[in-house]
């Protein structure tokens, strides 16, 4: 199934969700009609799908390197190479994601969507909380704080070339510098 919904969320990416039809994926997947309804009812499956393949792994390989330490420093650069690494390898399930949100939300499977989101978020935040009550940061809005660093990440598709200058690690070294110089006690 993982193989049907990188190849959804390819021609998802490439073509939006509307313009992709359901024989643009049956020739994506390599798959018969019958083969691609085997594993979804119908093609908003597949985009319910690439929205929830962004948030579970990341969520998982968060909460391990959490696990890793108590430093929040070292917590928030641990995180942040997972996600940007993860954005990396799921350009195209990013790019879904926030083209086509708004067609997702009318799905009642929307609320697990956000409530991964929001988890994920929430890690975050208590990155920086811990930060705050360790006194290694000082974090005036942390709301805002954590918006700005999820805005850096998440508009990674939009120009990050993984043959650039900067790989995916040396990308979220300087994300957590940037924050870092602005939230550091």
């Amino acid at each position: 199934m993982d193989a049907v919904v990188a190849a959804a969320a390819a021609e998802f990416a490439q073509r939006g969700y509307h313009a992709t039809s359901i024989e643009h994926l049956l020739a994506a997947t390599k798959l018969t009609r019958g083969g691609l309804y085997h594993y979804i009812g119908g093609k908003h499956d597949l985009l319910v799908a690439v929205q929830r393949e962004l948030l579970d792994p990341l969520i998982e390989r968060a909460r391990a390197v959490i696990a890793q330490t108590d430093d929040p420093e070292a917590q928030l650069r641990a995180v942040t190479r997972e996600w940007v690494e993860h954005v990396e390898s799921h350009r195209d399930h990013m790019v879904v994601f926030q083209a086509e949100r708004r067609t997702v939300q009318t799905d009642p499977r929307w609320a697990e969507i956000v409530a991964a989101r929001n988890e994920f978020e929430g890690l975050l935040e208590d990155i920086f909380a811990r930060g705050e009550q360790a006194g290694r940061f000082a974090v005036q809005d942390r709301g805002l704080a954590l918006l700005a660093f999820l805005g850096m990440v998440n508009h990674m598709p939009a120009w990050f070339d993984p043959a650039g200058r900067l790989s995916a690690a040396e990308v979220a070294d300087r994300f957590c510098d940037v924050i870092l110089a602005g939230i550091r006690a």
